[in-house]
């Protein structure tokens, strides 16, 4: 019987020059990932909230919006893709400054396709890990937001590291009551302990925001 083929992998080209965009479409065809073009930076940005995720190949030097100041509006998004720089313009000063907003590779043209290789397997395997990173992120803070508001206050302050003597003092309830409250809340979280609970808040990444209380809307 034969196996299902695995299925095609993308990559965002975003190139003003046209020939750039079919020979790179023709080359990474050819190694069965899909490239989606774009001829301006403000073309992928108008479609970016409707893109799957994908390494993107970006140009430095492009009319209206070039790759530094897109990689700057990505970063502004907090959009974490992957991109790889190219240019035609060999300059070391450039590719610093792409590093620091983000890009994980500079490929100065014309490039070897092996070295285009290398760079997008490192890129597909930087993804994996985002997309791990933000599969967590998501069910860590969905079931957080199972949380009612007592159980989320119970167990901030218990993750603190304080008996529930404490607990229940700063929030004027019983021993009794903050043991409930903690129970209740470290069943809906599916754990046992409050090092788990810490675990789980580290997990969702909530950047200031209140614990369990309306964090699913995060």
């Amino acid at each position: 019987m034969d196996q299902p083929a695995p299925p095609r992998r993308r990559v965002y080209l975003i190139d003003d020059d046209a020939d750039v965009r079919k020979s790179l479409h023709f080359l990474l065809g050819v190694s069965s990932i899909t490239a989606w073009p774009f001829a301006e930076s403000a073309d992928f940005l108008d479609q970016l909230d409707e893109l799957p995720p994908a390494p993107i190949l970006l140009d430095i030097r492009m009319p209206r919006i070039d790759g530094l100041q897109m990689l700057a509006l990505l970063k502004e998004r907090e959009i974490t893709w992957p991109v790889i720089m190219m240019t035609a313009h060999g300059d070391i000063a450039v590719a610093v400054r792409a590093m620091k907003l983000g890009a994980i590779e500079f490929l100065e043209k014309p490039f070897e396709p092996d070295l285009l290789e290398q760079a997008l397997d490192q890129a597909y395997g930087v993804l994996g890990r985002i997309e791990r990173t933000v599969q967590s992120r998501r069910r860590a803070r969905q079931l957080l937001g199972q949380l009612s508001r007592r159980e989320s206050e119970v167990l901030t302050i218990l993750m603190e590291g304080v008996p529930n003597k404490i607990a229940a003092h700063r929030l004027d309830l019983s021993p009794r009551t903050v043991e409930m409250h903690r129970g209740n809340a470290l069943a809906k979280l599916g754990l046992k302990s409050i090092a788990e609970a810490v675990a789980l808040v580290t997990a969702a990444d909530l950047g200031g925001h209140p614990l369990g209380w309306g964090v699913g809307e995060i």
